[in-house]
């Protein structure tokens, strides 16, 4: 079991943990090795604290992160592993070498923040500010490659750290015209990754997310997600003189107002185990009071538990939209938008998190089998290879608001780093037998070509 130190206060660096001493052992055991890492991650806490604090302090929205980017992207290269840059525009990639290479396991961390312009750490320019974690992730991705990096040669596979783009679904309009310039063509990071096949050959993938409200050290273990399907509607009627000659327009925003009716009377239809959240706005009611409305807007989210739930309520719902319109004479539009799928844990990786975790942290400090009622594209992912989406304690206050913080800087960039190097360690170790095993028994439901046709059947106009 590793005893734990208080990593505080910055080491010298010719602690124990440097791999290069001379008089380092040549060969040690699996949990010597973990003791080694976790150690040196706690000796260059107070440079893995700084790159938090950093990084908090000038966020950056999706497919935008350059500086981020960058900060990743010299830590990676001071450990002397070779980076690629300007994955889907923004993302960074790196790979520390095994001894041999019978598997990789990817570390994740997701680059972007939210829009939350009343953050006291909000761009003052952009309303940018991470309140919702990712400066966390992206800082013990790193800390776990100041772990790891220097010790990858005592392991029989390939570890990856991946900085990924964009994990918020913001600034659509943006993104839309990133589409049609032909830099992107999904809204989500992880997304464009798999389209650009840079999971193709990774074996499993891990990451820990923060976890707004909780204060103490604690991990929550085999979370999901919902899966959801945006939609952008356009009712179109015929304008005419709301007073004069109401009889020669057709009014859309009665069958908007239809369409909300119609959507609400398929409720009692959705399971409640599917857990489907259908929330439509109206975005556009007309132009002027005295003129039948001709152009009526909407959007909304189908929102479920499974892919199957989420295409049969995405159905529902587009037979609502257009009986809605077809029953005043409106003519009605729905541009379907790729969301994200819902996230698939694998229980055997997350099993060997739970049990890093126990060892580092107080007994009782894993809680597991919690609902999360939002979307993730990690969710997207998990559905191509066995992962494992965490999250972990050290912040206060609610996501995506204006207090969201951290509280415990240890366990928000430390305690998940080691974790997940110990982790990774236990995966590849004795010719990566877990990992390979867990890879070959695993049952994903799609590989990259399904998995890109699915989305490509749902961007589509009808």
């Amino acid at each position: 079991m590793y005893n734990r130190e208080d990593p505080s206060t910055e080491r010298g660096p010719h602690s124990t943990t440097d791999p290069n001493r001379q008089g380092q052992r040549k060969t040690m055991n699996k949990e010597q090795l973990k003791t080694q890492v976790c150690e040196r991650i706690e000796q260059e806490a107070a440079r893995i604290l700084g790159i938090g604090r950093d990084i908090f302090a000038h966020p950056e929205l999706g497919f935008k992160e350059r500086r981020t980017a960058g900060i990743v992207a010299k830590t990676l290269r001071s450990l002397n592993l070779e980076c690629r840059e300007g994955i889907a525009l923004t993302g960074v990639k790196a790979v520390a070498k095994g001894k041999e290479s019978k598997a990789k396991v990817m570390i994740l961390g997701e680059l972007d923040a939210v829009v939350c312009p009343l953050h006291p750490q909000a761009d003052p320019l952009t309303g940018a500010a991470h309140s919702c974690g990712h400066h966390a992730q992206i800082t013990s991705l790193l800390a776990a490659a100041i772990g790891l990096a220097p010790f990858s040669k005592y392991l029989d596979g390939d570890i990856v750290f991946a900085a990924v783009p964009a994990e918020e679904y913001v600034e659509l309009e943006y993104r839309q015209r990133l589409r049609e310039e032909g830099k992107i063509e999904f809204f989500g990071g992880k997304q464009e990754w798999i389209r650009l096949g840079e999971f193709d050959d990774i074996d499993i993938g891990m990451m820990v997310h923060s976890h707004a409200g909780v204060t103490e050290p604690k991990f929550l273990i085999g979370c999901d997600s919902s899966g959801f399907i945006g939609k952008v509607i356009q009712f179109t009627g015929k304008e005419a003189h709301a007073g004069a000659e109401p009889h020669n327009g057709i009014n859309a925003l009665n069958a908007a107002s239809l369409a909300i009716m119609a959507i609400n009377a398929q409720r009692e239809t959705f399971r409640e185990s599917d857990r489907i959240r259908v929330h439509p706005i109206i975005t556009r009611g007309g132009d002027l009071v005295n003129i039948v409305p001709a152009d009526v807007r909407m959007e909304t989210y189908v929102r479920g538990k499974t892919i199957a739930a989420v295409v049969d309520a995405s159905q529902k719902v587009n037979r609502a939209l257009k009986g809605s319109a077809m029953s005043v004479g409106a003519e009605v539009e729905i541009l379907e938008i790729p969301g994200y799928l819902p996230l698939r844990q694998n229980a055997e990786v997350n099993g060997i998190f739970a049990s890093n975790a126990e060892s580092l942290l107080d007994a009782g400090c894993n809680l597991y089998g919690y609902e999360l009622m939002g979307a993730t594209d990690a969710g997207d992912l998990s559905n191509l290879i066995p992962f494992a989406h965490l999250s972990g304690g050290g912040f206060d206050g609610a996501a995506h608001s204006r207090n969201f913080t951290v509280s415990d800087e240890v366990m928000a960039y430390i305690r998940p780093a080691q974790v997940m190097a110990m982790s990774v360690i236990d995966l590849l170790w004795d010719q990566a037998g877990l990992a390979r095993s867990i890879r070959d028994t695993d049952t994903a439901p799609l590989d990259r070509t399904g998995y890109i046709k699915f989305w490509q059947d749902f961007n589509r106009v009808l």
